[in-house]
């Protein structure tokens, strides 16, 4: 029969740790610093039924008194919760299987074979060890002898790492020392350390020219700008450094307990942006121009726009200019002369009876006085010190300091807010907002505001209207006059000009598009002083101020204009 003077013998009948009930309130205790972010526990928690356990309540020999387990993973960090509970699941299976061996060795195969009092098999002590997931960490834990079984020696532990094929990185002094420690028994040690891999940093590029520069000028204490300071052109000469390029590093492979090669990942190359006229150095470490010109980042990459400058006046001694470019002015623009450029224009001087248009921003440090001829166009933003008797169209922000007598095509602001802050006279046509200091003048003479729509895209039809007219005349025009070589070739090249034309009309036609109601609600004029005179329409709806207001505010708001 099972007998139970044995079992009492052989086990303890007292669990070590004894498990809490779920209602079982805990004494209490002193208040602990909570930590920001608590560090995952690096120590396993077994139950008290463990094989490990029973192992420890053993009491079949008493020249050794074994302390409780101690199954702590010293000198390993762990970077989350997840990756602690995988590796302490790992070391749980690695202990269970150990000690249900461990217990097999001890006990009796059946129980028919017990006696009243058996003798427990000599069995020496038992180095288990344990590898960590990823190859860089070995522990050991020593299950004591059974009986009279040998304790532990330093062959013990050698053939113990060596079955579990630890090689590299052993600490050689706890080897010589653990079987002569006396708490050496159930207790996890640290016993050999791997060299981590080290992956490659990626590249990087340090970028030497700003992306978006920060168009502002300076305005002295009489609210008088100086456009001459706006900041509009990053210089650079030929084989000028653009961008710093640091270069990936390669990684450096790391080697586990067991002697393999824990492979590293090599840094990432950078993306370099890499534009027009530039080029990376051969030793990869640097973004150069390839001429010398302006710096343009044009949304994905650095770029290098070819530089114009004209030291003097655009007149006979240079004529027209046409520039796939950007152009410097330090003189003026004299009438009836051209200038026309892909990038931006900067004018020092002033601008005549002229035809200036630029595919970026325009920057006119004098102003206009045009005559009622001048054409000014920009592709961006226009900055001027005033404008006079001349056409604009802008398709973003008009900043000026004063407006007089003009035909305005705007797709975005109109701000007339340093130096005199005055429109006098002409037509404003504004998508969203116009603000200005007057509007108007005291003589009441007619100033036109207009908001809503797209101005731009109304000029563009216009002039394009008009050249269709104009080219259909004169292709009538020569379809009259006598057959000759002469006539041919002016009437193919008028009906290819007039194709071209009708298709971008068709397209413009196609484009434009009604706003709602309620966007038009959100435009608005506003000023600090506005005359008799004046006429504001938004939208379809119109008012005629037959007073002076100051200041004013004027929206629509229910089909009609509201002044505040």
């Amino acid at each position: 029969m099972f007998k139970i003077p044995f079992l009492s013998r052989l086990f303890e009948k007292k669990a070590p740790v004894k498990a809490k009930a779920p209602d079982e309130k805990e004494a209490p205790a002193e208040k602990k610093a909570v930590s920001a972010k608590p560090q995952p526990s690096n120590e396993l928690q077994l139950p008290a039924d463990h094989a490990l356990y029973k192992l420890w309540n053993l009491r079949g020999q008493r020249r050794f008194r074994p302390g409780q387990p101690v199954l702590r993973l010293e000198e390993r960090s762990f970077a989350n919760e997840d990756e602690a509970r995988k590796e302490l699941q790992k070391l749980r299976k690695t202990l269970e299987t150990a000690s249900q061996r461990r217990l097999k060795q001890i006990q009796p195969q059946k129980i028919e074979d017990l006696t009243e009092d058996p003798a427990l098999p000599d069995l020496d002590a038992m180095p288990v060890v344990h590898v960590s997931g990823d190859g860089l960490d070995a522990w050991v834990l020593i299950l004591p002898p059974v009986g009279n079984g040998q304790d532990l020696n330093r062959a013990m532990l050698d053939r113990a790492f060596k079955e579990r094929g630890v090689t590299f990185g052993l600490k050689w002094r706890l080897m010589e020392n653990l079987p002569k420690e006396q708490e050496r028994y159930f207790r996890l040690y640290h016993a050999a350390r791997g060299t981590p891999a080290v992956n490659g940093a990626d590249g990087q590029v340090t970028e030497l020219f700003q992306r978006h520069l920060e168009k502002s000028f300076a305005v002295d204490e009489h609210n008088r700008v100086d456009y001459t300071t706006l900041n509009n052109v990053q210089n650079v000469e030929e084989g000028g450094v653009i961008c710093r390029i640091a270069l990936p590093e390669k990684g450096v492979p790391g080697k586990s307990v067991q002697g393999q090669e824990i492979p590293a990942k090599d840094g990432k190359a950078a993306s370099i942006p890499k534009g027009r006229n530039t080029e990376v150095t051969e030793d990869g470490t640097a973004l150069i121009a390839t001429i010398a010109g302006h710096v343009d980042f044009t949304g994905r990459a650095f770029q290098v726009k070819p530089l114009m400058e004209i030291k003097g006046n655009v007149d006979f001694s240079v004529g027209n200019i046409n520039y796939l470019g950007d152009v410097i002015i330090h003189g003026d623009i004299c009438s009836g002369f051209t200038v026309r450029a892909v990038g931006s224009i900067t004018v020092d001087g002033v601008v005549e009876a002229c035809t200036v248009e630029a595919g970026g921003d325009l920057i006119l440090a004098r102003g206009v006085q045009g005559d009622s001829k001048a054409v000014i166009r920009a592709q961006r933003s226009l900055y001027a010190k005033f404008l006079e008797n001349c056409c604009v169209y802008v398709k973003e922000t008009l900043q000026t300091d004063c407006i007089i007598n003009c035909d305005v095509y705007c797709d975005g602001k109109v701000d007339v807010h340093t130096g005199h802050m005055k429109i006098i006279g002409g037509t404003i046509r504004a998508a969203r907002e116009v603000s200005a200091g007057t509007i108007g003048s005291r003589n009441e003479g007619r100033t036109d505001v207009f908001l809503g729509g797209f101005p731009c895209e109304s000029y563009d039809f216009d002039v394009l209207t008009k050249e269709v007219n104009h080219l259909e005349t004169e292709l009538a025009q020569t379809e009259r006059q006598p057959d000759n070589p002469v006539k041919k070739n002016k009437m193919n090249k008028l009906k290819m000009q007039l194709l071209v034309s009708r298709k971008k009309l068709e397209q413009l036609r196609k484009e434009q598009t009604e706003q709602s109601d309620e966007e038009l609600e959100s435009f608005r004029m506003v000023c600090d002083t506005v005359y008799p005179g004046t006429i504001l329409t938004i939208g379809k709806v119109s008012h005629r101020f037959d007073r002076k207001l100051f200041p004013c505010t004027a929206s629509l708001v229910a089909d009609e204009i509201w002044l505040a």
